[in-house]
């Protein structure tokens, strides 16, 4: 969500943490601030509302020489995106500065507190009460006045906070919210994300819930909140600053798109054996439990959930077990049955979801064996849960997801059929055909990219002055119809709905006419006759159908105005061929109304509130 950029060395602060932010920007925010300071202890704070140019064009020319400082974009919860409440915040003495991401659920109480005790709080915001604490336990240790005011939060924060009389020293705090502490040789930094420093060095320390770093341009300290060192081993990352670079492409989402191939080949890497077997070891140690379930309880969020819903698809088919899909936000006040028999798979991109880690850390005081899909090592899910599967996708700048997405689902149906070759469920037979069906799936993906890319465009403009539409699919094509829906409004903002297509006729029927399609996810499966029947009742309300079909179906070719061809795979696979095509118009149809396709509004990447 908000994005944290420190820095402390012997170089210039201001640029390293401008570029730092600009980084940071696809995680979406509405105001942006520094604080620098200089050897001789003076401060200097701008923050602006909006883009990060308006801070840019703010501090030009005025930025001061400083080997210490903090940067801050920020994505309202507590007080308006305005100048006033946008981060840096001070506090009374203006000597301590702090920059926060997450929500402090005990803000109000803290700022009356705090007013009783004569403290004037000027912004609307929970983390201003945070600079009035530090301040309140200030005795010429920035790390102990830190550690004391975190003792007092309740809620999710990662923080970072510096003193001006303390010039080359800041303090980052964690819990349940992203941060991490990069180090090279006689400078560090701190961040909400590797992204923002990897032109500097590769070296992380990943922090953990609970942990307070005390970071010099020498190294960093882990401590607890009450003092107690907590050793972190340094990880060395291995992705590229070019790696989040456009590459040529006019988005980062029409580069990610385009990206999906290679993330499939990655994400499939060593789990399809040329010998027709899955291998997924990471379930190894959960052999046992998993052999004993009852039921399946998958839980995420948005795009997550979608993927879910393939997985838990596949799950049923190949196993004896009932599995279901619950969003994150209901999971936790409405939750399932959890015991030790019940096998609870977390998906979520980040690994930082809110929604998704409540539900996880419920199943998990409940004894429910848990395993966890996430695209982030270090992230915070990967503490939750007793396997992790990783989904290798690299990274991906875009708000909107695209080969997380497609890279959730392989993953989630290789995670199925390892399941069911555990159980017993599933014969060499089936699995080598699925075997056979994932090897050939990057490959499958870059035709589709192939067959897509230049129709797209030309349907985009077809299609972009509709008023609505109505996106359609059966068994394992629903979620592919439901994200392409998400992919649409997300970024062009135009209202689309995604409807398992037998309920057409139960009332969403009503809304389709000349001026709302129908988008009908129709590729090759066991529904695909009653889907047929589906887009026929469209057609008579005298819709357009804009059809995904596999390559040489001519009846959908003959009944849909238009189609976007996708080749042939395992019908449970379909949803990563399918999507692809309608990624590619949402783009085209953002991009033709004049969106902001990377950073749409009112949206971040990383969802990591409640």
């Amino acid at each position: 969500m908000c994005g944290i950029v420190g820095y402390t060395g012997p170089r210039e602060a201001g640029p390293i943490l401008m570029a730092g932010l600009k980084r940071l920007e696809y995680r979406g925010y509405d105001s942006a601030g520094i604080a620098l300071v200089d050897e001789a202890g003076d401060l200097f704070v701008e923050k602006k509302a909006g883009k990060l140019a308006n801070l840019e064009t703010a501090i030009a020319d005025r930025t001061p020489h400083a080997a210490l400082g903090l940067a801050h974009t920020r994505w309202a919860t507590h007080g308006r995106p305005t100048d006033l409440n946008a981060h840096p915040h001070q506090d009374c003495t203006g000597e301590i500065t702090v920059i926060h991401n997450g929500i402090i659920e005990n803000f109000q109480e803290l700022r009356d507190g705090l007013v009783a005790r004569g403290h004037t709080l000027t912004s609307d915001t929970d983390t201003e009460a945070v600079a009035h604490l530090v301040e309140e336990a200030y005795a010429g240790d920035l790390a102990d006045a830190v550690r004391s005011a975190l003792r007092q939060l309740e809620g999710a924060y990662a923080l970072a906070v510096m003193h001006r009389r303390e010039v080359s020293r800041l303090v980052g705090a964690r819990m349940n919210v992203p941060l991490i502490v990069g180090l090279n040789g006689e400078e560090s930094f701190i961040a909400s994300d590797v992204s923002a420093i990897l032109a500097h060095t590769n070296r992380v320390v990943f922090l953990e819930d609970g942990d307070v770093a005390d970071v010099r341009p020498s190294g960093v300290l882990v401590t607890d909140v009450n003092g107690e060192p907590r050793p972190r081993r340094e990880t060395v990352v291995d992705w590229t600053p070019e790696a989040a670079e456009k590459g040529g492409f006019e988005h980062f989402m029409l580069k990610e798109i385009h990206e999906q191939p290679d993330a499939l080949r990655q994400s499939l890497a060593g789990r399809v054996g040329r010998d027709g077997h899955v291998h997924v070891p990471e379930i190894a140690t959960l052999a046992r439990a998993i052999r004993a379930a009852t039921r399946v309880e998958l839980v995420a969020c948005g795009t997550a959930s979608y993927a879910a819903l393939v997985g838990a698809a596949a799950i049923q088919a190949w196993t004896d077990l009932p599995a279901r899909v619950t969003v994150g936000s209901e999971f936790r006040y409405d939750p399932p049955p959890l015991d030790a028999r019940t096998l609870v798979i977390a998906v979520t991109q980040s690994g930082e979801t809110a929604d998704t880690i409540a539900p996880t850390r419920l199943a998990r005081e409940r004894g429910s064996p848990i395993v966890a899909i996430t695209n982030t090592v270090g992230s915070a899910i990967t503490r939750e849960t007793d396997a992790v599967l990783f989904l290798q996708a690299g990274p991906e700048i875009a708000v909107a997801a695209s080969k997380t997405f497609v890279t959730q689902v392989t993953t989630l149906v290789v995670l199925a059929a390892a399941i069911a070759r555990l159980r017993g469920s599933m014969d060499d037979a089936a699995e080598a055909e699925l075997v056979a069906a994932l090897r050939t799936l990057p490959a499958a993906a870059a035709r589709a990219l192939e067959l897509n890319a230049p129709r797209a465009y030309d349907l985009a403009r077809r299609y972009v002055n509709s008023r609505g539409f109505m996106f359609v699919g059966r068994g394992a094509t629903y979620p592919a119809a439901l994200e392409g829906a998400l992919k649409l409004k997300e970024i062009s903002y135009v209202h689309a709905e995604g409807y398992a297509a037998g309920e057409l006729k139960h009332g969403p029927i009503s809304l389709l006419d000349a001026e709302c399609p129908l988008v009908a996810v129709a590729t090759r499966s066991h529904t695909h006759d009653k889907l047929v029947s589906n887009i026929m009742e469209g057609r008579a309300r005298d819709a357009r159908v804009l059809a995904v079909a596999t390559e040489g179906d001519d009846q959908i070719g003959r009944i849909a105005d238009d189609v976007c061809w996708v080749p042939d795979t395992h019908e449970l696979l379909s949803p990563v061929l399918a999507i692809v095509p309608l990624q590619l118009f949402a783009y085209h149809v953002a991009v033709a109304r004049g969106t902001d396709v990377d950073q749409p509004r009112n949206l971040a990447k990383s969802v990591t509130v409640e």
